[in-house]
C-alpha cells in the first residue's frame, strides 16, 4: 500500500513537472512568434516608406517611381494594420517582454500609418498603456498630434509635418502656443522641438516663423468658422 502511494506521488510530480515544462514551452514559442511578426510588421511598414523617401529626394514627390513605392506602401499597410488589431482586440496592449524593443514602435507606427478612425479607436488603450508602464509617452503623444491634424487642428507637441504643394516643401503643421511648445515637450520628457526636428527631418525650428504660421492658421480657421455660419 505505502509503494502504491508513494508511486501514485511520483507519477503525479511528474506529470505536473510535465505540464509545467509544456506550459513554459508555449509561452516561449508564443513570445518567439509574436516577436518575430512584429520584425515582419517592422520591415514590411517601414522599409517601402525609407525607399520612398530617397526616390523623393532624387526624383521630386511627383515621379513615377515615388507613385510606384507609395502603392507598395499602402498594400502593405492593409496587411499590416489588420495583423496589429488582432493582437490588440484580442490580448489588449501586449507587454516589452512580450513584443520585444522594438515591438511598441512597430505597433504604433502601424496606428500612426492609419486613418484617423484607428488612432481615435485605440487611443484609450494607448493611454492606459502609458499608464501601465507597457508604452512610452512619446508614442502616445504622437498619436494625439496626428489625430489634432487629421481633424484640422493645430498639434500640441509639434511630432507632426506636412508636404505644401505650394512651396514643394515640408513644414510643420501649426502647433498651440508655440512659445511655450518646449514646456509641453520637456514635461512628458521629450527633447526641445528644435531638437527632434533637426534629427528627426533636419528641418530647422523657427520660432518666429512658427508663430505667424499659428497666428494665420487661427485666422483662417475663424473665417472658415464664420463662413459656415452664415452659409
Amino acid at each position: 500500500m505505502k509503494f502504491t502511494i508513494l508511486f501514485c506521488l511520483s507519477l503525479l510530480l511528474n506529470c505536473t513537472g510535465k505540464t509545467k515544462t509544456q506550459a513554459q514551452t508555449t509561452v516561449k514559442e508564443e513570445k518567439e512568434n509574436l516577436i518575430a511578426l512584429m520584425d515582419e510588421i517592422w520591415k514590411t511598414e517601414q522599409e517601402p516608406i525609407r525607399r520612398r523617401d530617397s526616390l523623393m529626394e532624387l526624383y521630386g514627390v511627383d515621379s513615377d517611381f515615388v507613385k510606384e513605392q507609395q502603392a507598395i506602401i499602402e498594400k502593405n499597410h492593409t496587411i499590416n494594420e489588420k495583423k496589429v488589431k488582432e493582437i490588440l482586440d484580442n490580448n489588449g496592449w501586449p507587454t516589452k517582454e512580450m513584443i520585444g524593443e522594438r515591438g511598441n514602435w512597430t505597433i504604433c507606427n502601424v496606428i500612426q500609418h492609419s486613418d484617423n478612425e484607428i488612432r481615435i479607436q485605440y487611443l484609450p488603450m494607448m493611454r492606459q498603456a502609458v499608464k501601465d508602464k507597457k508604452l512610452e509617452p512619446r508614442f502616445l503623444v504622437r498619436a494625439e498630434d496626428r489625430i489634432a491634424t487629421e481633424r484640422g487642428d493645430l498639434q500640441i507637441y509639434g511630432g507632426q509635418m506636412k508636404y505644401y504643394p505650394e512651396t514643394k516643401s515640408f513644414n510643420l503643421w501649426p502647433v498651440f502656443d508655440p512659445e511655450n511648445i518646449d514646456k509641453r515637450r520637456t514635461a512628458i520628457g521629450l527633447d526641445s522641438i528644435a531638437i527632434f526636428l533637426k534629427n528627426r527631418f533636419d528641418f530647422e525650428w523657427n520660432l518666429e516663423e512658427q508663430i505667424k504660421r499659428t497666428k494665420e492658421f487661427e485666422l483662417k480657421k475663424q473665417k472658415e468658422g464664420k463662413n459656415e455660419l452664415t452659409d
